[in-house]
């Protein structure tokens, strides 16, 4: 946890914060109740994510960049049924969800954290208690989408519901209701088509942060990982065609973040 590996979690931002990255984001993405309780922490969810904030804000006060800002990472994940992509039953109740989410929003506000990041939204269903619960902050939102594409169609779809319209998870968010957003946690050559998509709803700021490698239970799989000089050559063409943030998810290290510093201007 947060509180446990608590110098190695600083030491991971202090890592990408020397590598130029001017926006670091707390280890909260899958500290809300919904996944702490089931696993027996439900007693810790304040504990370990002001322990998650805490290191974040700690590293940049180390680093010496008082510019770096600090993201609090909020998720719609929760447990799901074996075999499954559907949540545990008790979690499709849209009053446990939203209690979770606005119990997360709240301490990652008052932890100190600089916006609320609204990570790997894809299930229309949760997005909006989501953006209510960042809203009710009054901190700046910022939704990250996440996609793939169906193999039968070829079309570009939510990540987490393969047959779901990608359309489908970005109408859940009302373009008034936040003030960033983007593709996260999606293949790189995925990121163009989905922006297209984007821009013809948001007209806000626009942030890229896409995965390289693939999920095998337990853990991410390193494997046909982008390089750093090919993740910069994507970067620059997002970049090119009008983002203005760009960063890593699963599978990026500090070196891909090294590699498009020089994009940062």
């Amino acid at each position: 946890t947060s509180v446990e590996h608590r110098v190695t979690l600083e030491q991971v931002h202090l890592d990408y914060i020397a590598a130029g990255a001017e926006i670091i984001t707390a280890n909260t993405f899958a500290s809300s109740r919904l996944m702490l309780e089931p696993a027996g922490l439900g007693d810790r969810v304040t504990e370990l994510n002001q322990a998650a904030v805490e290191a974040a804000l700690s590293a940049r006060e180390r680093s010496g960049n008082t510019g770096v800002v600090v993201a609090g990472s909020l998720s719609h994940m929760a447990p799901v049924i074996s075999g499954t992509d559907r949540s545990l039953a008790k979690y499709e109740d849209a009053s446990v969800l939203s209690e979770a989410f606005h119990e997360l929003a709240g301490l990652l506000k008052s932890g100190g954290c600089d916006f609320i990041l609204l990570e790997m939204m894809s299930h229309p269903q949760c997005i909006p208690l989501a953006v209510a619960a960042a809203k009710a902050t009054g901190l700046p939102v910022w939704v990250g989408f996440s996609a793939r594409r169906d193999e039968d169609s070829g079309k570009l779809t939510s990540y987490s519901q393969v047959h779901l319209p990608f359309e489908e998870a970005m109408a859940a968010v009302n373009p008034e209701d936040v003030d960033v957003v983007g593709l996260m946690h999606t293949n790189a050559t995925l990121i163009a088509p989905g922006l297209d998509l984007l821009r013809k709803r948001f007209s806000c700021p626009l942030l890229v942060y896409p995965d390289s490698g693939h999920f095998k239970m337990p853990n991410w799989q390193f494997e046909n990982i982008l390089t750093p000089e090919e993740f910069s050559d994507y970067a620059r063409t997002w970049v090119d065609s009008g983002v203005q943030i760009v960063g890593g998810c699963c599978g990026l290290s500090p070196e891909h973040i090294e590699a498009i510093r020089p994009l940062g201007g």
